[in-house]
């Protein structure tokens, strides 16, 4: 464990170029399509494109292709093992966040070097498993994480999590995570004291970050302690922030590279460490598909409420604050088109996906119409509760090459 796991190909030569020759899944051409779909039987359920999984991560590759990055999907998104055993055979690398996932992903076909384990709050015991698992690549953020670490893996890799601004970024992190940029090099040279290889910084933008700017600090300041720490530091972990686009568009991924490559450039000039990215929402959202059905309609003080059989609670965490606005379309109703608010079904009064934001759906809709929510592949089945209300999670099927597989919610 003297060295890095070796680097292999770079990730863009690795994930094979895909021909969709279907609309991609969410947006506002699936929708459209969507009537021309067979109704599912049982909703509310997610369907996720396996084709569009391969194809974004080879599309995140192929934009970064010219930093040589290695690409670990951020698991949480979706854990579908469809998903992952899609990604580990495309060459993809995972970010866990834990035991549990570390498992999926090497029941997935990964090897366990090619897993990071990067959130900074892990039970030690969890650690010792990871690392008996061939895992040696961590994450912290404090002393006490570091010495976790080092007791229950020694020998391995840590990136030190530093803080950074998440301003642009509909799901920011707040406070939760990161040390001050100024202690990252005092936390380095710990890890070294206790017997754990330093490998760099590691930092994280916030969820579905929009401005493609917005890691240009948090690279200076990784610069920075590179300078500071003196010895070799052989990584930099970027974290995930790539966006999906939902209602309104976003940057193409292209900027996010140009941009991230100028800084690098600029605040490492020659001395570029290796490169981490850590995309979630934007390999597996446009992936997905949820198919619903209308409850009730009805309208009260002058507003007309639609009722789905999924809400906050069934997958759609997301709306909290409104921070993703997912797109809607009823594939089987025709007729004109009128703003609603739309709630989920349980007995909860927070169970309202949106009040401000308005999907317009058709006036005609009724009690048993469908009702097709796009880009719903990330942060929807992870999110949904096991049983409240006594609802069942919310129902996942993968599709490859038109060839469907069902799978058991967790």
């Amino acid at each position: 464990m003297s060295a890095l796991p070796p680097a292999p190909a770079p990730p863009v030569q690795r994930l094979a170029p895909v021909q969709i020759d279907r609309p991609v899944p969410g947006s506002t051409r699936d929708l459209d399509d969507a009537r021309d779909r067979s109704p599912v039987a049982e909703t509310p359920l997610l369907v996720i494109d396996l084709r569009q999984i391969r194809s974004n991560a080879h599309a995140i590759a192929a934009a970064f292709s010219g930093m040589d990055p290695l690409v670990y999907y951020a698991v949480k998104a979706n854990p579908a093992p469809e998903i992952l055993s899609t990604l580990a055979a495309a060459g993809c690398r995972f970010d866990i966040a834990s035991l549990g996932e570390a498992r999926a992903a090497l029941a997935a076909g990964a090897p366990a070097g090619h897993l990071a384990y990067t959130t900074t709050i892990k039970k030690a015991g969890d650690i010792r498993a990871a690392y008996e698992l061939g895992v040696t690549l961590y994450t912290a953020d404090s002393p006490d994480e570091i010495d976790k670490i080092s007791a229950a893996a020694p020998g391995a890799w840590v990136a030190i999590r530093i803080a950074v601004d998440n301003t642009g970024a509909a799901a920011p992190f707040g406070s939760k995570f990161g040390c001050a940029p100024e202690q990252a090099a005092d936390l380095l040279r710990r890890a070294t004291r206790v017997g754990l290889i330093p490998a760099g910084v590691s930092c994280h933008v916030g969820s579905q970050q929009l401005d493609v700017h917005a890691w240009d600090k948090p690279i200076a300041a990784a610069a920075s302690i590179y300078r500071a720490f003196g010895g070799e530091l052989p990584m930099l972990n970027l974290g995930g922030g790539l966006p999906a686009t939902y209602t309104d568009p976003v940057p193409a991924v292209g900027r996010y590279a140009a941009a991230i490559s100028q800084s690098l450039d600029r605040h490492f000039g020659a001395s570029r460490p290796h490169i981490i990215l850590e995309p979630g929402r934007a390999i597996a959202a446009s992936a997905g598909v949820i198919h619903c059905e209308v409850v009730q309609v009805t309208h009260r003080h002058g507003q007309r409420w639609v009722y789905l059989d999924v809400g906050r609670y069934g997958g759609l965490a997301e709306t909290e604050g409104e921070a993703i606005r997912y797109p809607m379309h009823a594939p089987d109703v025709g007729g004109p088109l009128g703003p609603v608010i739309v709630a989920g079904p349980t007995a909860d009064g927070d169970d309202v996906l949106y009040h401000r934001y308005r999907p317009e759906l058709p006036l005609a809709l009724r009690a048993g119409d469908r009702v097709v929510i796009g880009c719903t592949g990330a942060y929807t089945a992870s999110y949904a509760a096991v049983s409240f209300n006594g609802l069942p999670p919310l129902a996942v099927r993968c599709a490859f090459d038109s060839a469907p597989v069902a799978w058991s919610s967790r």
